[in-house]
């Protein structure tokens, strides 16, 4: 082996591998401070991309856990205003009971029908105010309406009319073609982006005279008549309604638990011979105790409904809650197999770069300074 000093092939090829060393000393380093395996694109591409699409989903995920738990605070402050709605046509039924008897003279159905108008109007009230975050709840305006059908919808067309409840607002364009076993219609529902989001394939057509309606998944509602064909086409538009809980990761049709709220102020109860609640008047010659009593029930019948479908709606949100933590948790799951670190594992490799940049710096020094043999040949 030759013996030279302008080129050290010694030093310099331990400069090389200590470089080497010292970038995988660097990187185990950020690593183990970080506890990321990926700390950028270049530390794994396609891992980078998958553990940011999963984190997308993972944060969509626990967004609409809170979406969930603020729509389960919603339906209990509608719930706890109807209860004591509900209390109050009690009362209004037990001073109706009090005021179709004999006993009771002039002087006081005029008290009765004092204390009913103040219970009315409290009723109008509680039904006026009631609000969660801005958004009044039982009132009727809660829920989602579908608007006229468009100018393609037309009784020639066979489409009578198109209804929609829970429906996420949109935009939704309807395709009328021949069924799969062509002997009826196959409907095709698509959002405004040009999604399909719901199908009623083997529609059968009605008969002279007659209609049926066709409920599609998502909540839009199709009534046919004896006109019914193929090749028409055309728009539903669904208002944007409070009472679309987004409870999903993508906001996507299935990503959406819709409700509605009946009206339940005073002119919007009860409907025994189209009398309201509003319109009971105990000191008035023509009142009737037993048409009013039934007003009354029906108004009683239809808060407790409302209710009923509240506490579904409730149950219905705890079950999707306990449902999004374990999509997350799994995905968090996924994401942490593909992001994080192995701690134990990479301090296997880091404790052996560490070692091979202390000797590589060792032997680097022994192949700068082999040149100064030379030295010795010429004394």
């Amino acid at each position: 082996m030759s013996t030279r000093i302008n080129t050290n092939i010694e030093a310099m090829n331990a400069q090389r591998n200590l470089s080497i060393t010292a970038g995988n000393f660097a990187k185990s380093v950020e690593k183990l401070s970080s506890g990321l395996r990926i700390n950028r694109a270049a530390d794994d591409a396609a891992g980078l991309a998958i553990s940011q699409g999963l984190d997308s989903q993972v944060n969509g995920l626990n967004q609409a856990q809170r979406n969930a738990q603020d729509g389960i605070s919603l339906v209990q402050t509608a719930e706890g205003a109807l209860n004591e709605s509900q209390s109050i046509l009690q009362r209004m039924r037990e001073l109706t009971v009090q005021a179709g008897t004999a006993t009771v003279g002039p002087d006081g159905k005029a008290a009765i029908k004092q204390e009913m108008d103040s219970l009315t109007s409290e009723l109008n009230r509680i039904a006026n105010t009631t609000t969660f975050n801005g958004v009044k709840l039982i009132d009727g305006s809660l829920g989602s309406t579908a608007a006229a059908a468009g100018a393609a919808f037309d009784p020639a067309h066979g489409v009578s009319s198109v209804s929609a409840t829970g429906a996420a607002a949109d935009t939704y364009t309807a395709t009328f073609a021949t069924s799969t076993d062509t002997k009826g219609l196959k409907i095709t529902l698509t959002n405004g982006s040009g999604a399909e989001v719901a199908v009623a394939d083997n529609v059968a057509v009605p008969g002279a005279g007659k209609t049926s309606t066709i409920n599609l998944s998502n909540g839009v509602s199709i009534t046919l008549n004896e006109n019914a064909s193929k090749d028409t086409t055309g728009t539903v538009t669904v208002a944007g309604g409070n009472s679309q809980l987004l409870v999903g990761s993508n906001a996507s049709a299935n990503d959406y638990i819709g409700f509605t709220v009946a009206d339940s102020r005073a002119s919007a109860l009860g409907t025994q011979g189209g009398l309201k609640v509003d319109a009971i008047n105990v000191s008035d010659s023509s009142f009737n105790a037993d048409t009013a009593l039934k007003a009354i029930d029906a108004a009683i019948t239809s808060v407790s409904a409302t209710r009923a479908g509240l506490g579904a709606v409730q149950n219905r949100l705890e079950h999707t809650i306990a449902s999004l933590g374990v999509a997350s948790e799994n995905m968090s799951a996924s994401e942490s197999r593909i992001k994080d670190l192995d701690v134990a594992a990479e301090m296997v490799k880091f404790t052996k770069t560490q070692i091979l940049q202390q000797a590589g710096t060792a032997i680097l020094a022994q192949a700068n300074s082999a040149p100064q043999n030379i030295l010795t040949l010429l004394r």
